[in-house]
């Protein structure tokens, strides 16, 4: 079939620019902080309250460093897809092209500035 499947306004590109891709990026790596964080929490509470018997006490617990580290992590990778994908669009628009030098250099950027507030 030759045909397109759907109707697309005047001068509309078929796939997705990197700003209307930004959202996914931003929400999925908000997604899989919490996830990959809860985990995390829950292993960390599991860790720290081994000696506890069960009880509810224990289970405040290690529900507090699920939560906690679940939102730790959801910032953390939130605000660096939120970096990357405002680099990538300011690059983009700024170039005038899509290519992956702008992936790069979006990649980059958002290396350093997170690297020169000193985290490890």
């Amino acid at each position: 079939q030759d045909t397109d499947e759907f109707i697309l306004p005047t001068g509309a590109s078929k796939t997705r620019g990197r700003f209307e891709l930004a959202f996914f990026t931003i929400g999925g790596c908000c997604m899989t902080g919490a996830g990959f964080g809860a985990l995390n929490g829950l292993r960390l509470g599991l860790k720290e309250t081994q000696n506890m018997p069960w009880s509810r006490p224990r289970n405040v617990q290690i529900l507090n460093m699920v939560t906690r580290q679940g939102a730790l992590w959801a910032n953390t990778l939130g605000s660096l897809a939120l970096l990357y994908s405002a680099f990538g669009v300011i690059i983009e628009k700024t170039r005038g092209a899509e290519d992956d030098l702008n992936t790069i250099a979006a990649g980059t950027l958002t290396g350093m500035l997170y690297k020169s507030t000193g985290r490890v």
